[in-house]
């Protein structure tokens, strides 16, 4: 009875993965579903602008200025898509293995905690601090993420609820250590009043930018997102971690009957999840998108943007890329809402609309599939199977 059981998940999830890797001719349904569900996002946008009392065609504006008008803006919309893609990518990584994670707020605060340690407690010259401080926040953030695996593993504790219950625990230990003097607290001078932040990274701690066109920076923690992206990609594509990461995905069960070690490997993709996670918190620390001080802030969301990004992107690596670049677009132009009389919460309901806009046309679509199949299943068994050729004639 096993072995039928163990056949016949196999046997589905086959058939699921096969679907996975190269989906059919629904896909143009689809694409086309959310073309119309996204219009649709933009419109309801438009008039909870105007409900609010600013015009949409002057948000519409504020966006542009703040995001892509200039070098200027269109280089702070690319510090934003760094970060952002980072978590992206190491979210694609665990959901692909079935495994929920919801603490990459959290990790990100690891991470940068990590690397503002590093930073400021090692004496490397060079640019061998900058990449022993992204080492380590990588390290922090999937020991962290490491640990509701180990709670899982040993005591049945929910993924999902410890590595959101996790991220507040982050925050506490981030607020304790910038306010402790012997730990990262900002060095006192004088009488003079410290704030809860660290000091200031060294200038071979830092994220070099480049650029040729005058204003303009291409900061490098972009170019390391979107490499760990083409390779994370590629990974899941044509190596066999990545197939039995899919195919634990798909059926845990048969996984476990093919060979896999279930337990191992989704604990190493969530591990690689909050290492992606810490990478970027290290990357929001050392480049010019903040003060380059751990701060209680540090994270602003980053983690919970990053997760939207992945369930955008449908945890496509490739597919995150302009995703991310999306996400920072409206950071980076969401600041000049203010001018338009525009409430800057509105930017987080348009990012929801558009999180719903790209997420619901699939899952109704393959429900909808389903659900003709069901009904065709159900009506081939209603009909009379056809009576032997030797019973008619007798």
């Amino acid at each position: 009875m096993t072995g039928e059981h163990s056949v016949g998940d196999a046997d589905r999830m086959g058939r699921r993965l096969a679907a996975a890797l190269n989906p059919g001719p629904g896909g143009v349904r689809v694409a086309l579903a959310t073309a119309v569900a996204v219009a649709l996002a933009l419109a309801l946008s438009s008039v909870l602008v105007a409900l609010t009392g600013g015009s949409p065609g002057r948000a519409v504006k504020a966006l542009y200025d703040g995001s892509l008008a200039n070098p200027s803006a269109i280089s702070s919309t690319l510090l934003y898509a760094a970060p952002l893609l980072l978590v992206a990518v190491g979210t694609c990584v665990c959901v692909r293995a079935g495994v929920f994670n919801l603490g990459q707020e959290g990790q990100v605060l690891i991470g940068a905690l990590a690397g503002a340690a590093v930073g400021l407690r090692l004496a490397v010259p060079g640019p061998a601090l900058l990449v022993i401080a992204m080492v380590a926040a990588a390290l922090a953030g999937g020991a962290w993420a490491g640990i509701s695996s180990l709670m899982h593993r040993f005591r049945g504790v929910n993924i999902v609820v410890s590595t959101l219950l996790m991220t507040f625990l982050a925050q506490q230990l981030v607020s304790f250590a910038v306010n402790t003097e012997w730990l990262l607290q900002e060095t006192r001078r004088g009488g003079a009043t410290v704030s809860p932040q660290s000091n200031r990274l060294p200038e071979n701690g830092l994220l070099g930018s480049f650029g040729e066109y005058p204003g303009l920076q291409i900061n490098g923690g972009l170019l390391l997102a979107v490499l760990a992206a083409v390779v994370i990609a590629v990974l899941i594509a044509r190596s066999r971690w990545g197939f039995r990461l899919t195919m634990l995905g798909l059926n845990p069960r048969a996984a476990r009957h093919a060979g896999v070690r279930v337990a191992a490997l989704s604990g190493t993709a969530l591990a690689v999840s909050g290492a992606f996670a810490g990478l970027a918190g290290a990357v929001l620390l050392t480049s010019p998108v903040g003060t380059n001080r751990l701060q209680q802030g540090l994270s602003n969301n980053i983690g919970w943007d990053g997760l939207l990004v992945a369930l955008v992107a449908r945890n496509r690596p490739l597919a995150a890329i302009p995703v991310a670049l999306l996400f920072g677009v409206l950071r980076s132009g969401g600041g000049f809402l203010a001018s338009t009389g525009v409430p800057h919460f509105l930017v987080d309901v348009v990012k929801s609309l558009l999180v719903l806009a790209f997420v619901v046309p699939p899952v109704l679509t393959e429900a909808l599939r389903r659900r003709r199949e069901g009904r065709g299943a159900a009506t081939d068994a209603d009909v009379p199977a056809a009576e032997p050729k030797e019973a008619v004639a007798s």
